[in-house]
């Protein structure tokens, strides 16, 4: 439990995760009214009103469409024409007219190849918003936190304010008692105000993380929030052999580059039919003066006689694109594997650096300004003793608020890392004393 300032705030246990996605979403006030969010509802928020998300939404729509245009049978054409005319301009003196319907089929097996490589598009642009919508949950998480951080570090410079002005309470009464100098007065009182400027300087960090927030909410960046949740200790990692084997089949990037790899395979091979030309047959109803009606039937196609350039041109150009895929789909895996292990190293520092300030670092900073404080409202240290004992613990403090922060951010990019939700493990004993 936090206590500070006149309230407390109940941790919650058991993490977020930024992949985990609500199905119902509240709806949002208006940009300038008060809003109340949790961890995952500032998620959800994020997901379903982001204008970056709703971009990519609709290229989505867009390559569901071009499915469509890539399978759809060739439109039929209808030509007219009239004969023996004295003058250009004059059609009703003609002496035989013409009226022909044409249709194009295309050689079997062209369409499905050509519907394979747009449902490749498609399932890219799919990829490409999955990945986008991790990225956004992950900044949503990250500025919800930068906000936490700085409500925590408001609270511990109240906290300080407060030890700041018992330090002065007491410094005059021992000046007035005759048994330290006027200068430990003096440095009481511009202890307070230092402490008043963290304070207002604190305030710039926290409109910052707020209008980030609200941007990614699709808000105004000074539109009111209050956050619901509070900073935790994230839980146990799992093994990084194990997270490395969950991204490999995870990762959006590199799902998306093997459906690049499915359809410039359909492209080659659809580059390769060339020599397959797409059939024309047309029907003609042909009328002249005295002569009775006749019919002529038609049918046309190319002859890729000049199909060397076909094979250096287009079935080229895809065999290389296949061989690009390959390569990108090896250097990804690479590249995978180094985002998880950095990722990792990252979030388990973190957390142990967190759990370490908690356990050893904050008890021994509260108990050395305990014993000075009670030392020097007896009279027996100095004015400088209290003061570096508190700055020790406000230096404690602070960085433990800034390792919560750290540790949830960078289980988070440990998230994106490997593309999903982190395997539950066991949750870290998060009971703590903040005073």
């Amino acid at each position: 439990m936090l206590k500070s300032a006149g309230f407390c705030i109940l941790f919650v246990v058991g993490g977020i995760s930024p992949f985990a996605y609500a199905q119902d979403l509240t709806i949002a006030p208006a940009a300038g009214e008060l809003l109340r969010l949790s961890r995952q509802q500032a998620i959800d928020q994020a997901l379903a009103r982001n204008y970056g998300l709703i971009a990519a939404r609709e290229q989505v729509e867009q390559a569901r469409a071009q499915v469509v245009v890539a399978a759809a049978f060739p439109d039929p054409s209808f030509a007219a024409d009239v004969s023996g005319l004295p003058h250009p301009l004059s059609p009703r003196s003609s002496t035989g007219s013409d009226q022909g319907v044409a249709v194009t089929i295309p050689f079997p097996g062209k369409t499905s190849l050509r519907r394979a490589v747009a449902t490749a598009d498609l399932r890219v642009a799919e990829f490409n918003l999955t990945q986008l919508r991790q990225q956004v949950a992950s900044q949503a998480v990250q500025a919800y936190d930068a906000i936490l951080v700085a409500k925590r570090h408001a609270d511990d410079l109240i906290t300080s304010k407060g030890y700041a002005q018992d330090f002065l309470q007491k410094t005059q009464a021992r000046f007035m008692a005759g048994t330290v100098a006027k200068v430990d007065v003096v440095k009481a009182q511009v202890d307070v105000s230092q402490a008043e400027n963290d304070l207002i300087a604190n305030e710039r960090t926290a409109a910052t993380a707020r209008a980030t927030l609200n941007r990614l909410l699709g808000r105004s960046g000074g539109a009111p929030l209050e956050l619901t949740d509070d900073l935790q200790i994230p839980s146990s990692l799992a093994a990084v052999d194990a997270l490395e084997k969950l991204a490999e089949s995870s990762r959006p990037e590199l799902q998306s580059l093997a459906t690049q790899l499915e359809g410039a395979r359909a492209a080659t091979r659809l580059a390769g039919k060339f020599w397959a030309p797409d059939l024309s047959v047309s029907f003609t109803r042909n009328a002249a003066d005295g002569t009775p009606t006749s019919f002529t039937s038609g049918v046309s196609f190319g002859i890729p006689i000049l199909f060397w350039q076909h094979q250096r041109g287009e079935i080229a150009a895809a065999q290389h694109r296949e061989s690009e895929l390959t390569a990108s789909i090896s250097d990804i895996r690479a590249q995978i594997s180094l985002d998880v292990q950095t990722a990792f190293a990252n979030a388990s520092i973190a957390l142990r650096q967190a759990i370490f300030i908690r356990d050893q670092l904050l008890p021994e900073a509260n108990e050395v300004y305990r014993v000075a404080s009670a030392s020097y409202g007896l009279g027996g240290s100095s004015a400088l003793d209290l003061l570096d004992a508190k700055r020790t613990l406000l230096d404690a403090e602070r960085q433990y608020a800034d390792a919560l922060g750290a540790a949830n951010d960078a289980e988070a990019a440990l998230e994106l890392a490997i593309g999903t939700s982190l395997p539950k493990m066991s949750t870290v004993n998060t009971g703590e004393t903040h005073e």
